[in-house]
C-alpha cells in the first residue's frame, strides 16, 4: 500500500503546482470584458470592470479588429485558465481524500 501513497502524494504535489501555475497565469491576464455600444450607427467600446459590487466601465473608443481580438483571446483564456483550476482543486481534493483514507487502513 506504501508505494501507491507515494504516488498519490507525487500526483498531489504536481496538482498543486499546475494550480498555482495556473493561477498565476490567470493573474496576468487583463481584467474586464470588452463591450460593443452602437450609438447613432457608429460602434464604441468600452472595457467592464467589476470593482467590489459594482460593474465600471472604461471608455476605449473604436478599436481595430486586432485590439477586440486580443480582448476576446484574453476572455477565452480565462475561462480555460478558470476550468483548469477547477479540475485542479476536484483532483486535489480526491487525491487528499485518497490518501487520508489509505492511512486509515494501517
Amino acid at each position: 500500500m506504501e508505494p501507491i501513497r507515494s504516488v498519490l502524494k507525487e500526483e498531489l504535489s504536481n496538482s498543486l503546482v499546475l494550480r498555482k501555475k495556473y493561477e498565476k497565469a490567470l493573474k496576468k491576464l487583463p481584467k474586464g470584458v470588452l463591450v460593443c455600444k452602437v450609438i447613432k450607427g457608429h460602434k464604441y467600446y468600452y472595457l467592464a470592470k467589476r470593482e467590489g459590487s459594482k460593474v465600471k466601465y472604461l471608455y476605449k473608443g473604436k478599436l481595430s479588429k486586432k485590439e477586440i481580438e486580443k480582448f476576446n483571446q484574453a476572455k477565452r483564456m480565462r475561462k480555460k485558465y478558470r476550468k483548469l483550476i477547477s479540475e485542479a482543486n476536484k483532483q486535489i481534493k480526491f487525491l487528499k481524500k485518497s490518501i487520508k483514507s489509505g492511512k486509515k487502513t494501517h
